[in-house]
């Protein structure tokens, strides 16, 4: 018998269509400098024109039309995907079997995990916008379409937060804070209810593999193709202006995502328990490092069980509890990377990404990422969750995010690196707050 073709894997695909992509892409700038403008104009027609942009049927824009698909069936998962995830996060967290001192540190610790990173890479993603590293000049009659955000009171996003209609606020895209606002209260609710609860919270479980399963047809099916297309008509008309802000992109996310690792978990370590950062960090490099071999963080479990029950003193009925918890909801990797790319997306579209944006930014971040679901290239597929909450939806804006989905496989070797030794960190300094860190393992070399 014929042994079974090994199915090739996501990133694969993501880097086939990333450089057939570009291939095609210059191919077509070199051709549309090449040949007569008429004949161009019929070339556009067929694959690159936004059909949406012309009064009559003056183009067939086959490239566009793929593109749009794609985002659409994005946009559609969004609501779902926000309202199942986070809620069954929530209910799963504050199960009242887990509840408890332990529970509470550990939810504190991953918090505060959350918003440090937030701010650390939102402060670099801000300094790195401000050199002009992520700027896109793109010809004016191309750039028309921009979001503007207009100066008002932050605490008017405080009172839009809580719908006061839930059906309308399940409705539409741009009010994915309000979506959050229902989803933690519905979690919350859930878990008071216990077993009355149950049939809904079902319903809710069974969505949630739906929307799932959607997900994974959209990203391992669709996205290659849709991925060349977008790349190939966003060289085809705007040019290689995005070629440089994308590599910045790449080599910020990285360049943070491995010093928060180096910096805020041995810092956290020793500020909480008083414990040697230096011996933490080189007893979980190995740690990072598998995670990043592997891009798998429930890959990472075992290795993460093993190194802090028999290396850095952990006791295992604790570890059992916070190292599972933070594989659930410790995502702060990916709240760094999301500072970053929105910044990223918003500036080369032409958007001011100011403090009070990249503040909401973290917000809506921190509140997608707690509630991540399994599927491939999740936290980038979240992106655009946080994307659609600001209201970055022109096509400039899905541009860019093309360009972060199809570019994120060495970032995101980084981003699980700052997710995995973040759960190593919080597993000791709640061992250590419950007095059941043996401090003599972990001292040992």
């Amino acid at each position: 018998m014929k042994a079974q073709k090994q199915k090739m894997s996501i990133i694969k695909k993501m880097l086939i269509a990333v450089v057939a992509g570009f291939a095609v892409g210059i191919l077509c700038l070199f051709i549309k400098g090449q040949i007569n403008a008429d004949v161009w104009d019929v070339v556009d027609a067929i694959f690159f024109q936004d059909i949406t942009a012309t009064k009559s049927i003056e183009g067939i824009g086959i490239f566009y039309i793929i593109g749009q698909l794609f985002m659409h069936g994005l946009q559609m998962m969004i609501v779902p995907l926000v309202l199942c995830s986070l809620s069954l996060a929530l209910c799963s967290l504050a199960d009242p079997k887990k509840l408890g001192k332990i529970a509470g540190k550990t939810f504190i610790c991953y918090i505060c995990f959350y918003v440090v990173a937030a701010a650390l890479a939102g402060a670099a993603a801000y300094f790195v916008k401000s050199m002009g590293w992520f700027d896109v000049n793109l010809p004016a009659k191309e750039a028309q379409e921009l979001v503007t955000m207009d100066g008002y009171n932050p605490l008017v996003t405080v009172v839009n937060a809580v719908p006061s209609n839930i059906v309308s606020s399940l409705s539409s895209n741009s009010t994915i804070l309000s979506v959050v606002v229902v989803a933690i209260v519905l979690g919350l609710c859930m878990t008071a209810l216990g077993e009355k609860a149950q049939p809904l919270k079902r319903v809710i479980e069974v969505l949630n593999d739906i929307v799932q399963m959607a997900l994974n047809f959209i990203i391992n099916k669709v996205a290659p193709i849709a991925i060349f297309c977008m790349i190939a008509r966003a060289f085809a008309v705007y040019g290689t202006e995005y070629i440089s802000p994308t590599l910045v992109w790449i080599a910020t996310t990285i360049i943070v995502s491995l010093l928060l690792v180096v910096t805020i978990y041995p810092i956290g370590v020793f500020i909480t328990t008083g414990l040697n950062p230096i011996t933490f960090l080189k007893k979980t490099a190995k740690i990072g490092m598998f995670a990043a071999a592997t891009n798998s963080s429930a890959a990472t479990l075992p290795l993460n069980t093993k190194t802090c029950t028999e290396e850095l003193g952990c006791s295992k009925e604790i570890s059992s509890f916070v190292l599972p918890t933070g594989m659930t909801i410790n995502m702060n990797g990916t709240t760094a990377m999301h500072m970053i790319a929105i910044t990223f997306i918003g500036t080369a579209a032409g958007i001011n990404i100011t403090p009070a944006t990249l503040a909401l930014t973290a917000f809506l971040s921190i509140c997608t990422a707690i509630g991540t679901p399994a599927v491939p290239v999740a936290g980038t597929t979240m992106v655009y969750v946080v994307m659609m909450g600001l209201g970055f939806n022109t096509e400039l804006c899905l541009i860019g995010y093309s360009l972060v989905l199809a570019m994120n496989y060495l970032p995101g070797m980084a981003v699980i690196t700052l997710n995995v030794v973040g759960d190593a960190a919080t597993n000791v300094i709640v061992n250590a707050k419950e007095k059941r860190l043996n401090k003599e393992v972990y001292d040992k070399k």
